[in-house]
């Protein structure tokens, strides 16, 4: 998994595969979800990251 936050952009990215993205879906306004051939979530985008996350620029990473 990788997440890539553009400050310039406001662009908020979280990639789950390496596999290429097939398709995209507009979830709800600002949130795109990206998906592979197979189905499989590929990523998800998040556009004005700012203005929908607390802190985009800052990951906090857990297991449990």
């Amino acid at each position: 998994m990788k997440v890539k936050y553009d400050r310039e952009q406001d662009i908020l990215y979280v990639s789950f595969s390496d596999e290429p993205v097939y398709e995209s879906d507009e979830e709800k306004k600002g949130i795109i979800l990206d998906y592979t051939v197979n189905g499989q979530i590929a990523g998800i985008e998040i556009l004005n990251a700012s203005r929908q996350v607390g802190n985009p620029s800052k990951v906090e990473y857990e297991i449990a």
